[in-house]
């Protein structure tokens, strides 16, 4: 018993470099494989790196600047229901700046910071990547066009992004917000762990929306409420067919689906109603 539990012990011993943590790994020595792109082996990337070259109309450098972006499950803690998230969410610069990001990666999995939407003509793929396999860093850099725009970053390692890992960054003022981005926006489709979704709750929720606009349009006229009373007949017969591809809607989203449908619908007569005008005019 003695000898063997010896025999278990030294294999502890001996195998206990497996179980421990990979070290933090500064990624500086990785191969050139033109355009921009840079890896090595261990789970270090760089693509779309633009250290010189203008993009068109700038005239020159408008700044240089770096910043440095952590990534990881711990900074997700502050947004409930996220699993992983950037240190900072939102980022401001002015056009034709020489950005570099030095990408820290604090988790013991692969995250990546990206942007999209750069023009292709100077970044391939309108992209700009940097990425890294467990604890470490990368830098990378480029240059930013000219304009006024938001660019998503983001991290597209699957559900990374769905779980909180994204940002947004405005060039001069920005064209406006991107949705969900945490702790900045609003989610697109809030979590809801609510039990109240029943095909009954969701016909309700029709009606008072529908009844809520005619009060808002034309009051109790009788001819609209009679159009109305068959709109909802309709939607109501409907709603449980439909009940799945609402699930997850907000009741807002629901009424803009339905009034989709109807508009829909009444397309659709107005050019079978045309087809049979002019095919009686023929004969």
């Amino acid at each position: 018993m003695i000898k063997y539990l010896s025999i278990v012990a030294l294999a502890l011993v001996l195998s206990a470099p497996v179980f421990a943590e990979k070290e933090f790994e500064d990624h500086t020595q990785m191969m050139n494989h033109g355009d921009g792109h840079f890896m090595d082996m261990t789970g270090g990337m760089v693509m779309g790196q633009n250290t010189d070259i203008l993009p068109g109309g700038c005239d020159k450098i408008a700044a240089t600047k770096e910043i440095t972006v952590h990534a990881g499950h711990k900074y997700a803690e502050k947004f409930p229901g996220r699993m992983f998230a950037f240190d900072v969410q939102e980022y401001q610069f002015e056009p034709c700046t020489k950005l570099t990001v030095n990408f820290i990666n604090d988790d013991s999995i692969r995250h990546q910071w990206m942007m999209h939407g750069l023009p292709k003509y100077l970044y391939p793929k309108g992209m700009f990547h940097l990425e890294v396999t467990g604890p470490g860093k990368v830098s990378g850099t480029l240059i930013f066009p000219p304009g006024d725009k938001t660019y998503l970053v983001h991290c597209d390692i699957a559900q990374h992004m769905e779980k909180g890992m994204k940002g947004q960054l405005k060039i001069g003022k920005g064209d406006g917000d991107l949705p969900s981005i945490p702790g900045v926006t609003a989610y697109v489709i809030q979590d809801d762990y609510s039990d109240k979704k029943s095909n009954e709750s969701l016909s309700d929720v029709v009606v008072e929306e529908f009844t809520e606009m005619k009060n808002k349009v034309v009051g109790n006229d009788s001819f609209f409420s009679g159009l109305t009373i068959i709109g909802l007949a309709i939607g109501l017969i409907l709603a449980p067919l439909l009940a799945r591809k609402f699930k997850g809607m907000s009741a807002g989203e629901v009424f803009i689906y339905l009034v989709g449908l109807v508009k829909l619908g009444i397309d659709i007569t107005v050019k079978v109603i045309g087809w049979l005008i002019n095919l009686v005019k023929k004969r």
